[in-house]
């Protein structure tokens, strides 16, 4: 849920729909560096991997489910929002680049514009409480089987992204984020003429991919990407804005210019 957009801006018809279904690409997960030493046994070995494992969060190595964890005092410390993160983490199977090639395959010859993982930090949900989709164990802890809940339901978590044609003709498409099964996907019906010409536009525009982008976000800061979507920024730059959430379930928001792929503004939220 997001409590305050990412800055006082104006936003585009465009953007204004499709944020509407939530927040969010690269997702990275937590996975072992193998550390040993001189004259250890096979057991000090395990040990030490094991420990290691605990202590750092590499890039884009598993699903988030594979990976979240904490211990119920560990909860108890975080936010609002940094639980419902960690909840709705604890449920997706299905990575950032997995939805993105996903989504771009729906559509012949069509560009990633916009993904976005329904749940995370909703601008739009104003009630405070958590998505259906980030339930999980009181503690965050994913649920035995790693899926709660039957593949393609209400309940279950999703990615929902718009792929445009090179002519700026946008199709929305919707990812079920545990099974990777396309859910829906459709042109969209709301946009004008002048949505497609400003989107073809800035599709030529850019020649940063949106994986470049995430890609720079999350050499500057690990964790999982959430959101990413084109747009301009204040100044009028053209930027991929990226959300990234860290292992300490908090947000940060990285534009990162879609011509330079250099970061221009990095945003993180307290909550």
């Amino acid at each position: 849920m997001r409590f305050e957009p990412r800055r006082n801006k104006t936003v585009s018809p465009r953007t204004r729909r499709l944020r509407v279904a939530g927040g969010a690409l690269c997702a990275a997960a937590l996975a072992a560096t193998l550390v040993t030493g001189c004259g250890q046994d096979s057991g000090d070995k395990t040990a030490a991997e094991t420990s290691e494992a605990a202590k750092v969060l590499p890039k884009q190595t598993t699903s988030p489910s594979e990976s979240v964890s904490g211990s119920p005092s560990e909860s108890a410390q975080l936010s609002e929002d940094q639980t419902e993160r960690k909840d709705l983490l604890s449920t997706v199977k299905i990575t950032f680049d997995q939805a993105a090639t996903t989504a771009v395959g729906e559509v012949s010859g069509g560009k990633l514009t916009d993904l976005d993982l329904e749940g995370i930090d909703d601008e739009d949900d104003a009630s405070g409480s958590p998505s259906p989709s980030g339930s999980a164990s009181p503690s965050g802890s994913p649920s035995p089987s790693g899926s709660p809940s039957p593949s393609g339901s209400a309940a279950a978590p999703k990615w929902v992204a718009e792929v445009a044609e090179e002519d700026g003709t946008a199709h929305n498409v919707t990812i079920d984020a545990v099974s990777g099964e396309v859910i829906d996907s459709a042109p969209d019906a709301d946009q004008s003429d002048a949505d497609k010409e400003e989107l073809a536009d800035q599709l030529s525009k850019a020649t940063q991919t949106p994986q470049q982008a995430a890609e720079v976000a999350t050499d500057e800061k690990q964790g999982w990407v959430t959101s990413i979507g084109l747009d301009e920024n204040d100044s009028k730059v053209l930027v991929w804005q990226v959300d990234v959430v860290s292992k300490d379930w908090k947000l940060t928001t990285f534009d990162v210019d879609a011509v330079k792929g250099t970061i221009t503004d990095e945003q993180v939220h307290d909550d």
